[in-house]
């Protein structure tokens, strides 16, 4: 373990709970059943006072994709929202292992939130996902009264690999000019397909959670094809666009010990010269889904500064 000397002291019982599994299409049924496991095990707070309903919007080819929403119990008509797109390599997860982190959102924003559950690759490859996203994203958007959302207040929000699909989001919301969106909010996002085949990649990151073995599979899965080929759509890899310009702000955070690290880094300084108004937080000792250790020093540090985020994005 040539980066556990690095890693926070605080966050090293979580590596005795997210414990690194060998990704492969014969084991993906297992590994689906086992994430969800971790997932329901991990602590979670005991939110009030926030009404969750589920409904259902239409993919372009019919599919029904099921949205999970939330709002307070007592708010007004209408609320800024925050659509949420849910983690796990674009191979694994669900919005509702994020359930207990929306209610507590919805509950200390004061705003209305949607999380999508997507198609997971690669059972179905891009654009299969991203697409459902904006089907979801659209509809909220264009049902904006009955759902009680300002049109005009609607942000983005995920984390790694919703975190990917969240800044593809942004590009195709920019360019297809059907919705404004107010922000992005981007946890450790996965942006980039080329990372797998870095010729000098970091000597310190993705030693834990999401290695780069892993990295290689999920991008595979999502491609169709093996990373770092030509022709990769922004859509799928958003390290790719060309042109950043006309993004909406940008909230990011990444740990020194990410795999991703250097991607999110670099996706940043792209933001901040393409003139989009953003703010970074790299914590030192952290590495992937370090917020699961949620009583370490760092993450409460993150989620004071997401939260401060969030409220100045909801509130402008």
């Amino acid at each position: 373990m040539q980066s556990k000397h690095l890693v926070d002291p605080q966050l090293l019982p979580l590596l005795d709970v997210l414990i690194e599994q060998d990704f492969s299409i014969e084991m993906l049924p297992r590994l689906r059943r086992l994430f969800d496991e971790q997932m329901a095990a991990m602590p979670k707070a005991d939110v009030s006072g926030v009404l969750a309903h589920e409904f259902m919007v239409s993919a372009a080819d019919g599919h029904s994709i099921r949205v999970l929403a939330y709002r307070p119990e007592q708010s007004p008509a209408r609320l800024p929202g925050i659509v949420h797109i849910h983690g796990g390599g674009f191979v694994v997860g669900n919005p509702n292992m994020d359930d207990a982190d929306n209610r507590a959102l919805c509950r200390d924003l004061g705003c209305a939130i949607f999380s999508i559950d997507y198609r997971l690759a690669p059972e179905h490859a891009h654009p299969i996902p991203i697409e459902d996203c904006y089907a979801a994203l659209l509809h909220i958007y264009e049902h904006a009264d009955e759902l009680g959302v300002l049109p005009n207040r609607i942000g983005v929000k995920g984390e790694s690999a919703g975190g990917g699909l969240v800044a593809a989001l942004a590009l195709l919301a920019r360019d297809r000019k059907q919705v404004p969106l107010a922000f992005q909010h981007l946890a450790y996002p996965m942006l980039d397909d080329c990372t797998c085949v870095a010729a000098n990649p970091h000597p310190y990151t993705g030693e834990f959670v999401w290695t780069a073995k892993m990295n290689r599979f999920g991008w595979t899965s999502l491609l169709g094809h093996a990373p770092g080929t030509d022709e990769v759509s922004p859509y799928a890899s958003p390290a790719r666009a060309d042109d950043l310009a006309g993004l909406p702000p940008c909230f990011m955070m990444t740990g020194t010990l990410d795999l991703f690290l250097e991607e999110d880094l670099e996706y940043a300084r792209r933001l901040i010269r393409a003139g989009v108004p953003t703010e970074l937080h790299v914590y030192p000792g952290a590495f992937h889904a370090f917020d699961f250790q949620r009583d370490a020093d760092v993450t409460v540090r993150y989620r004071a500064d997401s939260l401060a985020a969030l409220r100045r994005f909801l509130e402008a």
